[in-house]
């Protein structure tokens, strides 16, 4: 029996793009899944819009908060409703290739593991490809510490990892913690290098992308991390020495 995947997508001020990663899902080959929609939108006027473009998937739950709790806290919401065993997050202005859970939990059944990643594309607003991110073949703690690839709409995980282990509630570099606290328990976490998704990416400046970074990640190593000034100040100039790496070497 086709083991079932729960879907996780919280929405906050996407109309523009939902329709498009809503499309995606609808369209995948794979159909074994259920959606957990999280309205996470205190200003309802996008909820009878999204109502409508979701009523064509069969099995969905639609949690609505009243405010505005962050991605972060309603993937938890949704992981505490999802029956499934494996559960796979996207973004609400993200787009999935129709193969992308069908290969993926392929991979992961041949490999018997239980977090998966894959290769993605970078997209503007116009849906245009910015730039491609190629999956390493296996990745861990020391790695993640260093810089992080790993897009969040690309993952799939088995449930049982999120027992005792949430996203936290702060908004920035929610998915990022996750990573390094599993991967510090030692969780296998292996990359698909197929182009799967689309990540769209709204501002990819270079000032901005840049002096983001930064700040998002002192804010990890230093606050939960617990690193001392220098030691994240080390890892910051390591992470961004990859950055530059990657995107002009």
């Amino acid at each position: 029996m086709e083991p079932l995947i729960s879907i996780i997508i919280p929405y906050y001020k996407k109309k523009e793009y939902i329709t498009q990663t809503i499309n995606s899902i609808i369209k995948q080959s794979y159909k074994n899944f259920e959606l957990i929609f999280i309205y996470d939108d205190p200003d309802k006027s996008d909820l009878k819009y999204v109502k409508k473009i979701l009523k064509n998937i069969k099995r969905k739950k639609i949690i609505i908060n009243n405010n505005n709790m962050g991605a972060g806290l309603s993937r938890n919401l949704g992981i505490l409703k999802a029956k499934g065993e494996y559960i796979s997050f996207i973004d609400s202005d993200d787009i999935w290739k129709k193969d992308k859970l069908k290969n993926q939990l392929l991979f992961m059944l041949n490999n018997k593991i239980d977090f998966c990643f894959t290769s993605y594309s970078i997209i503007n607003k116009k849906n245009s490809i910015i730039k491609f991110i190629k999956a390493k073949k296996d990745i861990g703690y020391k790695d993640l510490i260093k810089s992080c690839d790993i897009g969040l709409s690309t993952v799939m995980l088995k449930k049982r990892l999120l027992k005792k282990i949430k996203f936290t509630k702060i908004k920035t570099k929610e998915d990022y913690i996750l990573w390094l606290k599993l991967s510090k328990k030692n969780v296998k976490m292996l990359g698909l290098d197929q182009k799967l998704v689309l990540w769209r990416k709204l501002d990819y400046s270079l000032s901005s992308s840049v002096f983001q970074r930064v700040h998002d990640a002192f804010y990890v190593y230093n606050t939960h991390l617990n690193f001392n000034f220098i030691k994240s100040i080390y890892y910051i100039f390591l992470m961004s020495l990859n950055f530059f790496r990657k995107r002009y070497l």
